[in-house]
């Protein structure tokens, strides 16, 4: 079993690039907007989400002024290799109660207990922890302990009560991150390769796989709470 640990400051170099190289290949499942590989805006959305991560990890040192921690998964035979991370905000003014942002486990290494170790870990620490999830994975999460609280976009809204915590939830404004000149790069490179006709088509697609996505989580939490779907449940209020 790998070795689980919980990291006070930013990783070094050699866990972050590989914690972001997960992102880079796993942004289809760990993204809300669950675009596809296929969808000519997937490099778009690798280096946006990536660039996300990495800048939470940045934050660890304090830098941003709100709290960050990170739990890895470190092989027990070669600790130098990450085989899965989780990375969550503590909430403000509320020291039971964190969200997660982003957790992934290396392909070669799932179905083996380590998203269950490191979720574990860190609700040993922070007992009323919420996450957002597609639908597919809901059953999953509830088998860890966590209950449907409602819809929040495309995804389905869980915590471990049965009510989002009061406190505030610092969250990184990611708008620049998407008006940023390596962006807007990446978008002409993109048009450049793909053409203006298939970019504007990959925006629509993206775009209805949100809608249905949306539809989706709306519809379960009617199914699974056995009323009418409430209006999309807010998140704690957040600074940024």
């Amino acid at each position: 079993m790998p070795i689980i640990t919980r990291l006070e400051n930013s990783p070094p170099e050699s866990i972050e690039s590989q914690i972001t190289q997960m992102v880079i290949d796993y942004v289809t499942d760990i993204s809300m907007v669950a675009i596809a590989p296929s969808n000519p805006l997937y490099p778009l959305y690798q280096y946006g989400v990536g660039h996300e991560v990495h800048q939470y990890l940045q934050a660890m040192n304090g830098s941003r002024g709100f709290p960050v921690e990170l739990i890895v998964a470190l092989d027990d035979e070669d600790p130098s290799i990450v085989a899965g991370f989780l990375l969550y905000l503590p909430v403000q003014d509320d020291p039971d109660a964190c969200a997660v942002a982003y957790m992934a486990v290396h392909a070669s290494r799932r179905r083996q207990g380590i998203a269950r170790a490191m979720l574990a870990a860190m609700t040993a620490r922070y007992p009323h922890a919420e996450l957002a999830c597609f639908v597919g994975k809901v059953s999953w999460f509830e088998a860890m302990g966590f209950q449907v609280l409602s819809a929040r976009g495309p995804q389905v809204l869980l915590n471990t009560r049965d009510h989002q915590t009061d406190g505030l939830l610092a969250v990184l404004d990611v708008a620049p991150i998407y008006n940023s000149l390596e962006v807007r790069q990446i978008h002409s490179y993109l048009l450049k390769q793909n053409g203006k006709r298939a970019m504007v088509d990959a925006e629509k697609q993206r775009d209805r796989q949100l809608d249905q996505l949306t539809r989706q989580a709306r519809e379960f939490v009617q199914q699974r709470l056995g009323q009418l779907p409430e209006p999309d449940l807010p998140a704690p209020p957040r600074v940024q």
